[in-house]
């Protein structure tokens, strides 16, 4: 039974009615799936928009990327709707480093420039499929697996994603890793690693 349980809730719950309204103030709320629930009969069209999707995000970054999310948190009526969207603006060379969604699939629209992407498959194998992707392509990153973009083109890039949870998260490996909170112990990442210790703690003051 608690096998079950634990396979049965590893993705987003399914809709129990038609509308759920994500809403911060419990009294107001009927139902709760995912997030407390906005009475239906108070729901309205703003609940379900967003505007501002068209403004590039600010790249001047260290990883000249900018990543523009719209899950549940900025639509309230995502909520239970199991999916979310981004946008993500590239600097020329700039790069969405390695990461994962651990709640989602993604797909990926180049809508202007040239990216190369790719994820890597779970161990034994770490295959790495990656492809060029140039304006109307479109790639897909199972959910889990570490994965990537980069613009390898001279002028900027944008693509919009989906993904298939209204709050999908992301855990970029080299801010987990050389910059948790706290640090993790550098003798054990640099034996993890098959780096100096030296070269470990020189990671982790940079993250």
């Amino acid at each position: 039974m608690a096998l079950a349980s634990s396979f049965a809730s590893a993705s987003d719950p399914s809709p129990l009615q038609d509308t759920c309204v994500a809403i911060d103030e419990p009294k107001n709320a009927v139902f709760v799936n995912g997030k407390f629930c906005k009475n239906p009969n108070l729901t309205v069209a703003e609940d379900f928009f967003s505007k501002g999707l068209n403004i590039p995000g600010n790249t001047s970054n260290l990883v000249g990327s900018s990543v523009t999310t719209v899950n549940v948190d900025v639509i309230p009526g995502l909520n239970t709707l199991g999916i979310s969207l981004v946008r993500i603006d590239y600097a020329p060379y700039g790069q969405n480093p390695p990461h994962t969604h651990p709640r989602a699939t993604e797909i990926l629209t180049v809508l202007e420039g040239t990216l190369l992407v790719g994820f890597v498959t779970s161990n034994p194998q770490n295959r790495l499929f990656s492809k060029v992707l140039n304006k109307g392509d479109v790639f897909v990153f199972p959910i889990g697996l570490i994965h990537f973009q980069f613009n390898i083109g001279h002028m900027n890039a944008v693509a919009i994603a989906g993904l298939s949870s209204q709050n999908p998260g992301v855990i970029t490996i080299a801010n987990a890793v050389f910059g948790s909170n706290p640090p993790i112990n550098p003798d054990f990442l640099a034996k993890a690693f098959q780096l100096d210790k030296k070269v470990g703690e020189f990671l982790q003051a940079r993250f």
